[in-house]
């Protein structure tokens, strides 16, 4: 029993030998190698944004009263000036009726002082009365002006409550919604206005940016103001994933960072001539930047290694493991090399991850070579 427990050991002691005898030599695999070159290249860069008209404004009626006519419709695209709702009139004609009533009175009292002061003033020169009564028709006269200036301020009063029974457009714009019909009571103190009116020939889009990236821009152009100047043209791609037709202009960027987020907020506008964009629609900025003379990779050939990026070159045959630095703007097919190489490096393409430093390699020309 031990001579054939001793045979079995053996034949395995033979075959493990023949085996590892058997393996053999590492041999240079064959990648695909692209030669690193500068040339110009466009990044992009997305934010989230909020569309809102250039003025939404909230119609409240300045008077009280029932609705009586609605003159436009939701939606309907209306001019300044342009008549929205008419209140009832009735109570404010008779209010100015009554108002220019006092003011002929008004007139008539102080047409009346006027020729007893002229009176007493011919009696005072022939000494018939005193210097008191003179005094006395000259007061009078004073309170009689003085109450005809209030009743024309009560006229004038009266006149403007009777043209805010018919509240018009304060602007160019597209109606809202009409919460309010025919008959409802209405007021300044309503609780929610008669409708909006939008003006969306031009829409303001906001957005935000992190504090660095902020920082950058302006520690590159010195200044708020050159930033804005020379921020480039802005695309919006709406929420179907289609680029809207207009380019924007960058036009104001906050000078007060948002002390919870710690990011910026920035106004584009964009032209809406065909009212395509809607006033409380959302949608995201895009941002193009152009880099002349930039070195661009594929990401598939670099590999992270704690948080840092690496990429393997190819020097006398062998794949080197160098790191370089991105820009932090990409398109998610290439990275902008900032650091780390140099135009006609050679590096490793594709299947970086199964490399190690110092492993030999043979170029494929036909799976890769020069770009």
């Amino acid at each position: 029993m031990k001579q054939k427990l001793l045979s079995v050991t053996g034949l395995l002691t033979i075959c493990l030998v023949s085996c590892k005898e058997a393996v053999p030599p590492q041999q240079p695999v064959d990648y695909s190698v692209q030669t690193v070159a500068r040339t110009d290249v466009t990044l992009t860069e997305s934010y989230s944004a909020s569309v809102r008209g250039r003025q939404d404004i909230e119609i409240y009626p300045q008077v009280s009263g029932t609705i009586q006519r609605v003159c436009v419709k939701e939606g309907e695209k209306v001019r300044k000036g342009q008549s929205l709702f008419i209140i009832d009139r009735v109570p404010y004609e008779a209010a100015l009726r009554t108002a220019v009533a006092n003011v002929h009175a008004a007139e008539a009292q102080v047409e009346t002082a006027r020729i007893t002061f002229e009176s007493k003033q011919e009696l005072f020169r022939q000494n018939v009365v005193s210097e008191f009564d003179l005094s006395t028709a000259r007061n009078a006269l004073a309170v009689a002006e003085a109450s005809l200036e209030q009743a024309r301020a009560e006229e004038a009063n009266a006149c403007n409550s009777l043209s805010y029974t018919e509240v018009k457009s304060p602007a160019d714009g597209v109606v809202g919604t009409i919460p309010y019909r025919v008959g409802a009571l209405v007021g300044p103190t309503s609780s929610q206005p008669l409708t909006t009116v939008a003006d969306n020939s031009e829409m303001y889009v906001y957005f935000s940016m992190s504090k660095n990236r902020l920082q950058e821009l302006v520690m590159r152009y010195g200044s708020l103001d050159r930033t804005i100047d020379n921020m480039p043209a802005v695309q919006l791609r709406l929420n179907d994933g289609t680029l809207y037709a207009e380019e924007g202009r960058v036009e104001s960027i906050s000078g007060v960072l948002n002390p919870e987020t710690g990011s910026g907020s920035l106004r584009a506008v964009f032209p809406n001539p065909n009212r395509i964009l809607f006033s409380g629609g959302t949608g995201n900025v895009v941002i193009p930047q152009h880099l002349e003379n930039a070195i661009a990779i594929p990401q598939e050939a670099t590999y992270e290694l704690q948080d840092k990026i690496f990429v393997y070159r190819v020097i006398d045959g062998k794949a080197v493991a160098t790191r370089i630095e991105v820009s932090p703007i990409h398109d998610g097919v290439n990275y902008t090399v900032t650091k780390g190489l140099s135009a006609g490096d050679v590096i490793v393409t594709t299947g970086v991850g199964l490399l190690n430093d110092g492993d030999e390699i043979k170029v494929n020309n036909k799976a890769g070579g020069n770009v």
